[in-house]
């Protein structure tokens, strides 16, 4: 079965406030089995839209992807990072 992936490219603008978003994200995207493999860190957009940040999350398959996003938790906390961030999340089934 094929792996599952949330890739985030994000751009934040209110940093203090984004801490949030990170610390109450990521337990629930680890109790769905997400596996970070890129949080942060160096990065040149080569081609297209630049945003500062991006993240991969690797799920055991992308049914565990989409019902890590789909969490009604997870919805929750969304909302801090769309007040303080701009952002493109995709959810992608790996081959």
């Amino acid at each position: 079965m094929p792996k599952g992936y949330i890739i985030g490219h994000i751009t934040v603008n209110d940093p203090e406030a984004y801490k949030e978003y990170v610390v109450r994200d990521t337990p629930i995207l680890l109790s769905h089995g997400a596996v970070p493999l890129v949080r942060g860190g160096q990065g040149q957009v080569m081609e297209g839209e630049q945003h500062d940040r991006h993240v991969v999350f690797e799920f055991p398959s992308y049914e565990a992807a989409l019902a890590a996003y789909n969490d009604p938790e997870y919805q929750k906390v969304m909302k801090i990072r769309h007040r303080t961030a701009s952002s493109t999340i995709i959810v992608v089934e790996g081959a």
